[in-house]
């Protein structure tokens, strides 16, 4: 079949591709419906690719290292807790002191004040290793958590510990001081002797108590965060908390005096407001945070 030399060159340049050839009008639907490609993020990168037995493994190093760890602080804490002892009887001797009695402790059986130093030993070694477990604990979960879960994590352990540790130090400096007074002075014609071991145990439940009751922001900030309480609910039933409150420190407090018990109510009524403000906040940021999905195309 004869060709026309002249229609060749018209129709295309020496050295061009076939494809330059293909009009654009073609070309350019072809590329508009191409979809853009997304990025799939990638964290948490270790926690999802270990198996079942790299978490034990994982989990028996970090339950090692911590066990370690509260050993070591208790071989520390027995070489100074006659000292933590003599700091935790000072509010019974100054208790003894203002009655007009002799500032003395006793302990009645042979292994009362070993027992006493093992005790303290532990519960202060745990105390210093605590750091140390707390980190284990998060080099544990912390490859399985995206960024923004990490730092919520962090916020929590510290404000955890650092309520824990203000509602010791109320116990200790505020709440014991006119506890004991009172129990010293309610003591008739009787003497005291108070024994190590039974006056550490009521020094125990007293801190250990409010620490735990320092702990109820979280709480709230917990039971918000599900959907159970809101702000508008607690400001409601603030006299149905308020008998709550009342009970929780008449079963409490060791002692039956009026002033002791709302000496160790009102550390609690003001943390509950304290939970109020703390309810309103994730309320607030979870409000926020759907409008702004909602908005989002």
């Amino acid at each position: 079949m004869p060709t026309d030399p002249d229609l060749l060159h018209s129709t295309s340049a020496p050295g061009e591709s076939v494809a330059s050839a293909v009009p654009l009008a073609v070309t350019a639907p072809i590329m508009s419906v191409t979809p853009p490609v997304r990025k799939i993020p990638t964290e948490p990168e270790e926690g999802a690719r270990m198996s079942f037995f790299d978490h034990l493994n994982e989990l028996r190093k970090r339950l090692m290292w911590s066990f370690g760890a509260i050993v070591v602080g208790t071989m520390i804490a027995f070489a100074v807790s006659q000292k933590v002892f003599a700091f935790i009887a000072k509010p019974m001797l100054l208790a003894l002191r203002h009655a007009h009695l002799e500032e003395k402790l006793v302990y009645t059986s042979p292994t009362g004040v070993i027992n006493l130093l093992i005790t303290i030993s532990l519960y202060l070694g745990i105390v210093i290793a605590l750091p140390v477990v707390l980190y284990q604990v998060w080099l544990f979960i912390a490859p399985g958590l995206y960024k923004h879960e990490r730092s919520a994590v962090i916020g929590f352990i510290s404000s955890s510990f650092g309520l824990f540790l203000a509602g010791v130090a109320f116990g200790y400096y505020i709440l014991l001081p006119y506890m004991l007074k009172f129990l010293i002075g309610f003591q008739g014609p009787f003497k005291p002797l108070i024994s190590i071991n039974e006056y550490f145990d009521l020094i125990l439940i007293v801190l250990l108590g409010l620490g735990v009751i320092f702990e109820m922001p979280i709480l709230i900030f917990f039971l918000t965060l599900f959907g159970l309480v809101t702000p508008q609910f607690l400001l409601k039933n603030f006299r149905y908390a308020m008998l709550i409150i009342t009970v929780i420190a008449a079963i409490v407090t060791p002692t039956p005096d009026a002033l002791t018990m709302l000496i160790f109510m009102s550390p609690m009524i003001g943390l509950y407001f304290v939970s109020i403000g703390v309810s309103y906040m994730v309320v607030r940021r979870k409000r926020a945070r759907e409008a702004l999905t909602v908005g989002t195309p």
